[in-house]
Formats: C-alpha cells, sequence, structure tokens
C-alpha cells in the first residue's frame, strides 16, 4: 500500500510538472521575451514550431487540466496517512520519496502560477495602471 502510496503521487508529480512546463511555454515564455525586446525570437520559433500556436489557443483547457492535476496531486500527498514502514532502508526511501513529491508539487505549482499570472493577469493589470 505504502508503495502505491508513493509510486502514485510521484506519477501525479511529474504529470503536474509537465503540464505546468506546457503553461510556461505557451504564455510566460514569449510574455517575458517580448518584454525583453526579443519579439523577432518568438516569431522564428512560433513559424518553426507550430504546435505552440496551439498550445495558445487551447490555454483555457491546458490551464484547467495542469491545475485539475496539481490539486490531484496535492490531495494524494496530503490526504494519505504519512507513515513509513519500520524497516530502517524502506523508510529512508520512503522519506526521500516524500521529499522529493513535496519538491515537484512546490515546483509545479510555481511554475503553473507564473504561466497563469502573465496569461491572465499581465495585461489587465498593465491596462488597469495604464502603463
Amino acid at each position: 500500500m505504502k508503495q502505491n502510496y508513493t509510486t502514485r503521487s510521484s506519477r501525479l508529480g511529474w504529470l503536474g510538472l509537465f503540464t505546468s512546463l506546457g503553461t510556461l511555454l505557451c504564455c510566460a515564455l514569449p510574455i517575458l521575451l517580448v518584454t525583453l525586446g526579443f519579439g523577432a525570437v518568438v516569431a522564428t520559433v512560433t513559424s518553426q514550431s507550430p504546435w505552440l500556436m496551439t498550445l495558445v489557443e487551447q490555454k483555457i483547457w491546458m490551464f484547467g487540466i495542469s491545475g485539475g492535476l496539481l490539486a490531484a496531486s496535492a490531495w494524494v500527498i496530503w490526504s494519505q496517512r504519512k507513515t513509513c514502514p519500520i524497516d530502517p532502508e524502506l523508510a529512508l526511501y520512503c522519506q526521500q520519496a516524500k521529499r522529493w513529491n513535496l519538491r515537484l508539487f512546490w515546483c509545479a505549482l510555481a511554475i503553473w502560477g507564473v504561466g497563469f499570472c502573465t496569461a491572465y493577469l499581465a495585461l489587465p493589470l498593465r491596462m488597469w495602471l495604464e502603463y
């Protein structure tokens, strides 16, 4: 049962990280590059990789799915009992898996938050500040 917990938590953590990186690629990175004056780089990358435009067009689904995966990952991490086996070697592996799952979760959540802020909050905030 405990192995199932760590395996399921690890898979959800990696899947959450992968999908939140997609939100970063679609929204945060192009805005950052254009802000820094690298608009030609964004134009070149989107012309060479047309799948990025598909991500931008489907950003509502992408943010929804990745947010759902992060919520499921959080539920698995914090809802399960946090006991590890008595065997010292297995207990060490269990503790390491829990630490890595938390690191993955917080990293993915930070990436998702940056993507969300740039995709949905940056332009309204800029218009509100009249900048």
